[in-house]
């Protein structure tokens, strides 16, 4: 009488991803210390060798990991942009939010991206992800400010990308609203992008 085979939790090919989606489990509930191939692979139902033939060792993991969150950060930006363009909604508005929005739902994925002293920083996928970010960052704010030039930060666009970020992080590791719920949280940010608008200059 044959046994039947445990059903993994990822379809033939998609391996790669399930891991990610297990590091995220992890430093989600863990801290992103905790994050181990080993424990991926405990995680997602196969041995440890499994691990090791997608990624080298716990640094190219988390590098993926952050190549991801980039990546998903930078769609978050842009859909957001698409979704008010001729609409009465302030494009840099959404923008801002959907920024902040992002670190409040994954913020294991926030805290990944700019760690370099946990990933391959010189790795190819992951400097393509950072400059996509960085070029919509340069650009106006992905054109929803003024820019005069696409390939360095003005002093709005710091402004602007200085103070998102900054209570993105205040959020996930600081000390502003602990007691505030996601939707309070998502109301301070509202209020913060409208005051900071006007400094903007636009």
């Amino acid at each position: 009488m044959s046994m039947k085979k445990p059903d993994h939790s990822y379809h033939h090919g998609h391996l790669a991803e399930s891991f990610l989606d297990a590091v995220d489990e992890i430093a989600t509930q863990f801290g992103i210390e905790a994050v181990t191939l080993r424990a991926c692979a405990k995680r997602v139902g196969v041995s440890p060798s499994s691990a090791f033939r997608h990624y080298a060792d716990k640094r190219a993991l988390l590098t993926a990991f952050a190549t991801r969150a980039i990546n998903q950060l930078a769609d978050a930006m842009e859909q957001a942009k698409q979704e008010v363009q001729g609409t009465d909604m302030e494009a840099f508005h959404a923008v801002g939010l959907a920024y902040v929005t992002f670190a409040l739902d994954r913020p294991a994925f926030f805290r990944a991206m700019w760690r370099e002293e946990t990933i391959y920083s010189h790795d190819e996928r992951y400097v393509a992800a950072a400059d996509r970010l960085a070029g919509y960052l340069k650009e106006g704010f992905v054109s929803t400010i003024r820019d005069e030039d696409p390939h360095a930060f003005s002093a709005t666009e710091l402004l602007a990308w200085s103070s998102v970020h900054g209570l993105a992080s205040l959020f996930v590791d600081g000390p502003v609203a602990r007691d505030r719920n996601r939707e309070e949280r998502i109301a301070i940010a509202d209020a913060m992008l409208r005051g900071l608008a006007p400094a903007l200059d636009r």
